[in-house]
């Protein structure tokens, strides 16, 4: 008996808690596109790939006849890399930003004082 790749993949997704709009937004494709790989008996090996890579799982249980353990590994060790890369750029642009709202804030009380000063001296002539 032949394997449905589409039926075994919803399975998988599923069952790790994945609902089909998130991964498509992580595949960037769009939702009917995954449900059309789901209605398919057989596709490329390296869809079944890319799906393993962003669900983080290892689909050479599934389908050894098409994968290694250790592509998969490789794979999810280098996207949890970039994750953390990612987190980094995202928290030095966060102490970036709150630097310069930081600098507005106090050009904003500056400005505020220098007004008041303005309509006293205003005031007094």
């Amino acid at each position: 008996m032949d394997k449905h790749y589409g039926e075994i993949i919803e399975i998988t997704i599923r069952r790790n808690g994945y609902s089909i709009s998130e991964l498509s937004r992580m595949m960037k494709v769009n939702r009917r596109s995954i449900y059309n790989w789901f209605a398919q008996a057989r596709f490329k090996p390296e869809i079944i790939f890319k799906i393993g890579v962003a669900i983080r799982h290892d689909f050479s249980k599934e389908f050894p006849e098409l994968f290694t353990s250790e592509d998969f590994q490789r794979e999810i060790e280098k996207s949890k890399q970039n994750f953390s890369t990612t987190i980094q750029q995202v928290e030095e642009l966060s102490y970036w930003k709150d630097k310069y709202i930081n600098l507005l804030e106090e050009y904003n009380v500056a400005l505020a004082r220098q007004t008041q000063q303005m309509g006293r001296t205003t005031a007094l002539a």
